[in-house]
């Protein structure tokens, strides 16, 4: 059973703004797993949907952009659902950084 993670960075940038900045920025989610991974992403309307899949494990997510914040929501499949705080804690310090 999935582990859902929901939260809202808030942003500055407009739509498009933000849209740039997940395009450009969605390959460097792989820099913070240990033994890389693999990402692919498509839009559809104003959502990414975009998985990760690292050591074994294959994690769905999706971002939609409001004019003032984006909404992302993280499924944690199986074990990784334990880490949800850990992992939270990472999206909530580092999205931040991608959306100035």
């Amino acid at each position: 059973m999935a582990q859902p993670i929901s939260l809202d960075i808030p942003h500055s940038l407009g739509k498009d703004g933000v849209r740039a900045r997940l395009d450009g920025g969605i390959s460097r989610i792989t820099e913070k797993i240990p033994g890389g991974g693999h990402v692919q992403h498509r839009w559809e309307g104003d959502t990414m949907h975009f998985t990760v899949a690292a050591m074994g494990q294959t994690v769905a997510s999706s971002a939609t952009v409001y004019h003032d914040k984006v909404h992302a929501v993280v499924d944690l499949p199986g074990f990784l659902g334990l880490f949800a705080g850990q992992v939270k804690a990472v999206i909530e310090r580092e999205a931040p950084k991608l959306l100035k």
